[in-house]
């Protein structure tokens, strides 16, 4: 439940948006030159879109691994279903405040290397959990890999923004958070089937190994960026100005409050379906319903759709589609009928991950420089939304099971269309 080029003035923002306020000074050899962009098809950038999806992968892997493990916690520490839901919530939490600070840090240290660092130890630390299962050890290492992988998620949107062309930067995006989804389903569906036939630690050991293994091969596959230049002298000022010029966009706003309501009810899906299916009627196993997981390769096939889709005929369908596609998966979730609520599930989840691939690489476009802090803002409301809505979800399930928890997801993705629908709208408008 991840952050100032040379290459800042590469997107224009259309008329009619703020004006930007200045930005830090620049060198002056690459204040004048073109950005060499790596163009869509060419050997280097499938090197980027796959040590990217390596990336993504590791990085959801380590950050939802738990999440299948929740009723085991539930079982095993005596906890209820809202506290297990803390070992992916810190995560987030942590997550969505460490994005900000990583994301400065990455206009002085840098974006391969950031991103590599943050991955590995972010991996071993959840190794350390594996060593101590303790409920509080637990919960502390948890938070420290939300905090270490602050150096991943918008490093990565603005490597993406900065290196490739605009043309087909809809797609990489895509294909980066394919990444993620198969991360995500990796992690859940692997930990799931270990922690059953094994034990939940030795689950979390073996994912934690298996990421930093993605980081070494990112490190030797990505390569170093041509658009970007390390900035010296970079006061704390300086970041509060440009995320206070995005926060000033109307329409990064509206991007901005998109990722808190799809991500923070996707996430509140996930956290409490496997308690839904564990009670009758369907009465499942923990290893069964860690299958339902599965729906996420649905997510990687909508990322790649999405992507492409959106670079040809605009973001704003493709963002309102993927949201009324989410509201039709989680209708189906309330049948009896244990084939309605996994096509409802692969449903929502290939609607989610078109719209949040498609919100990701808008807000990579409509920003006017400082890409970092802008999808550093994407994801701290991505990352609080799963956070908040996450736990809260474990309270709405307490009182109203998991009828109450659909209308309480449903209300989120309803108001998520209507702002892509306003969104389109204004695109219309400036065309």
């Amino acid at each position: 439940m991840v952050h100032v080029p040379p290459a800042d003035t590469a997107f224009s923002e259309p008329p009619g948006d703020l004006p930007a306020s200045p930005a830090p000074p620049k060198p002056a050899p690459d204040a004048s030159r073109q950005p060499n962009w790596t163009p869509r098809g060419s050997g280097a950038y499938w090197r980027i879109v796959v040590g990217l999806f390596l990336v993504g992968y590791a990085t959801f892997a380590l950050i939802y691994c738990v999440q299948p493990l929740l009723p085991i916690f539930v079982r095993e520490f005596g906890i209820s279903p809202a506290e297990s839901s803390l070992s992916l919530s810190l995560t987030t939490a942590c997550l969505a405040v460490s994005i900000l600070v990583f994301g400065a840090l990455s206009e002085n240290l840098g974006r391969k290397w950031l991103m590599f660092g943050s991955m590995a130890v972010a991996a071993s630390l959840n190794v350390a959990v594996a060593f101590f299962p303790e409920w509080y050890l637990l919960l502390a290492a948890r938070t420290a890999v939300g905090i270490a992988l602050g150096g991943v998620p918008a490093v990565a949107m603005a490597y993406l923004a900065e290196e490739i062309e605009p043309k087909g930067l809809g797609l990489a995006m895509g294909l980066y958070v394919g990444g993620t989804a198969y991360g995500g389903m990796t992690g859940r569906v692997i930990t799931g089937y270990l922690a059953d036939h094994f034990t939940w630690p030795f689950a979390m050991g073996f994912i934690a190994a298996s990421a930093l293994l993605s980081a070494l091969c990112f490190a030797l596959m990505l390569p170093d960026s041509k658009n970007f230049a390390r900035r010296r002298g970079v006061k704390i000022a300086d970041h509060f100005a440009n995320w206070g010029r995005h926060l000033r966009n109307p329409r990064l706003r509206l991007l901005f409050v998109v990722g808190f309501l799809a991500m923070g009810a996707f996430v509140t899906v996930y956290n409490y379906i496997g308690f839904h299916l564990l009670a009758p009627p369907f009465s499942l196993s923990q290893a069964t319903v860690s299958l339902i997981f599965t729906a996420y390769i649905f997510g990687i096939l909508s990322s790649f759709v999405a992507g492409a889709l959106s670079d040809r005929i605009g973001r704003g369908p493709v963002l309102t589609g993927g949201m009324i596609l989410a509201l039709v998966g989680l209708g189906l979730t309330l049948a009896s009928s244990i084939v309605a609520v996994v096509a409802g599930i692969a449903l929502l989840t290939f609607g989610f991950f078109a719209a949040h691939s498609t919100a990701s690489s808008w807000v990579g476009q409509t920003a006017q420089g400082a890409k970092g802090h802008a999808a550093s803002l994407y994801l701290l409301a991505y990352y609080v939304g799963s956070s908040v809505m996450g736990s809260s979800g474990g309270w709405v399930f307490s009182h109203g099971q998991w009828p109450a928890v659909a209308g309480f997801c449903a209300a989120a993705w309803a108001l998520t269309a209507a702002i892509a629908w306003k969104l389109q709208l204004s695109a219309r408008a400036r065309a």
